[in-house]
């Protein structure tokens, strides 16, 4: 069940009222936040209130022979994560021919996913979106970068 449209126009209003730079599209909208895009999506939660999922593409992907290590030092990462967690998303394979290539090997995607519960869309809920949001951005963003210009790089 998709949250009522005045919802989600109402959560992106208030995000570019705070100064964000916010971009409706289809069923949610794009949020710049310096380098990074964060895609937001709401749903009406059938017990009441507003179901807010973040996506944070963090371009970077993985081939299928390296997911062993990259699961385990993903799965460290999160434990160090509060307001998001990283995952993996399966990319689909180019069709330069329209077929598929079979022998592709397989690769994913990492993604940083948050999800937020708001009783209301009253004025503090909507700060506490910001507040979650920011976090979400800095939080994930920062763990990629140390990791990736760190020495331990992705695996454990």
């Amino acid at each position: 069940m998709t949250a009522p449209q005045s919802e989600l126009q109402r959560i992106v209003s208030a995000l570019q009222a705070s100064g964000l730079t916010v971009e409706a599209v289809d069923d949610g909208a794009l949020i710049q936040h310096g380098e990074s895009r964060v895609a937001l999506f709401a749903d009406a939660d059938h017990q009441g209130g507003v179901i807010v999922r973040l996506h944070l593409d963090l371009d970077l992907y993985v081939e299928e022979d390296s997911l062993p290590e990259i699961l385990m030092g993903m799965n460290l990462l999160n434990q160090g994560l509060d307001y998001g967690i990283l995952n993996l998303d399966p990319v689909e394979p180019d069709e330069e021919d329209g077929e598929p290539d079979e022998d592709a090997p397989l690769a994913f995607a990492v993604l940083g996913r948050s999800v937020l519960w708001l009783p209301d869309l009253g004025v503090t809920e909507l700060d506490r979106l910001r507040e979650h949001l920011r976090r979400f951005e800095a939080e994930v963003t920062d763990a990629m970068e140390r990791t990736l210009h760190g020495s331990k790089g992705l695996s454990a």
